[in-house]
């Protein structure tokens, strides 16, 4: 894979991620006020949830890279595990509280959203119930990721689990099909909402997936960091 060999030297990573960090970051951040401020003064309400809908510019991203994040996470596992490949572990911890966070804000806006809508704040439903799990299994992987640095693993159970636990994104997926559940279907790639209030969603969906790049980038950056100077420490006390 000469394409991932390529960033294997994290000198070389680093000299592409330092500059490229801010710029994600910022643009991602423009991006997501911009689709908010859009999103609230721009759009007309809903139909039938009138104003709640709203909700739905910070709600869907963070459903997306909830699991996209847990999709990036199980990939650099894989590739850690295939190829050894030297960045591979410190991507997958950079994802995992990056998309714990998202999870974490998908169901809280869903809750949000769930109170005036379904008159609830909480239904244990299939949608909700394997996010929930999702958000789990992430706090999970960090904890076993922790362990397994603090008895000076090689990373592998960490990277297994990562890859396992990619089979609960179909279910978080296809929930609303395989269940009768009170949260909607499929609405965005469906078609169902009206273009009057879809155009927002992609500023914001595009911004806070640069944000979510930007910061995966600054952790690898404090890992890679915090590695360098626990080297230098340890040679310093061998000598």
């Amino acid at each position: 894979m000469p394409v991932l060999h390529a960033f294997a030297n994290p000198a070389r990573f680093l000299k592409i991620a330092r500059p490229l960090t801010p710029i994600l970051f910022w643009l991602g951040v423009a991006l997501v006020a911009f689709g908010c401020w859009a999103g609230l003064t721009l759009t007309p309400p809903d139909a039938v949830q009138k104003e709640s809908a709203r909700i739905l510019y910070i709600h869907v991203p963070s459903a997306w890279l909830g699991m996209g994040g847990w999709s990036g996470l199980a990939i650099a596992c894989l590739s850690y595990l295939v190829w050894r490949h030297p960045l591979a572990s410190v991507a997958a911890r950079a994802i995992a509280p990056a998309g714990a966070t998202f999870a974490a804000l998908c169901l809280l806006t869903g809750s949000i959203w769930g109170r005036p809508t379904w008159g609830t704040w909480w239904e244990w439903d299939g949608r909700l119930t394997s996010m929930l799990l999702l958000f789990f299994v992430y706090i999970a992987w960090i904890a076993l990721d922790r362990a397994d640095a603090e008895r000076s693993g090689d990373g592998r159970v960490p990277a297994l689990f990562g890859v396992a636990g990619s089979a609960l994104l179909p279910i978080v997926h296809y929930s609303v099909i395989w269940w009768n559940t009170l949260h909607q279907g499929e609405s965005v790639l469906a078609g169902k909402i009206h273009p009057s209030l879809l155009w927002p969603l992609f500023f914001t969906l595009g911004g806070f997936t640069l944000v979510f790049a930007g910061v995966v980038l600054m952790r690898m950056r404090a890992i890679l960091a915090a590695q360098k100077v626990e080297a230098r420490l340890r040679r310093m006390a061998a000598a």
